[in-house]
């Protein structure tokens, strides 16, 4: 079972990674709206699993 559970998340990363470059490398894509976008939705992800609100002088 466990080897079947590697071999479905080797296939995934596969495909993800290949559509990654895909959009990355074809031409009229966006490429930057695609990186910004993922950027920012995890900034809000990592936000949101910190509290929220956290600010720089927090950690001082």
């Amino acid at each position: 079972m466990n080897e079947i559970v590697k071999d479905i998340s080797a296939i995934a990363s596969a495909i993800v990674g290949l559509a990654i470059i895909t959009v990355l490398v074809r031409q009229g894509s966006n490429t930057v709206g695609v990186i910004q976008a993922s950027t920012s939705g995890f900034a809000q992800v990592l936000t949101a699993a910190m509290g929220g609100g956290v600010t720089q002088g927090a950690f001082y």
